[in-house]
């Protein structure tokens, strides 16, 4: 069985070299190539956007609402719309 001393030390080794190697100038390029194309975009936060959506939510509800009370209000004329034009054409005058 290997001492898990020896273990620890190639761990060590193994790390050493990957983070003095071209592996890691790779992953820092990448990231920073990464980090330049996303800073170009037009993002938003997590919770920016969970703002704005429940902003949205409200805003739909309202429009809702009032969508009800516009087809109430209209149901309300039609009949004194009805009766008017009725009156209307009884006029001898």
């Amino acid at each position: 069985m290997l001492n898990k001393n020896i273990l620890d030390e190639i761990g060590t080794k193994i790390n050493e070299v990957i983070a003095h190697g071209p592996a890691k100038d790779i992953e820092k390029n990448l990231r920073t190539i990464l980090m330049s194309m996303l800073s170009k975009l037009d993002l938003v936060t997590r919770e920016e956007f969970d703002v704005q959506q429940e902003v949205l939510k409200r805003t739909r509800a309202k429009l809702t609402e009032l969508e009800t009370k516009i087809a109430q209000l209209e149901n309300q004329l039609k009949p004194t719309e009805a009766g008017t034009a009725a009156s209307d054409s009884n006029y001898d005058g």
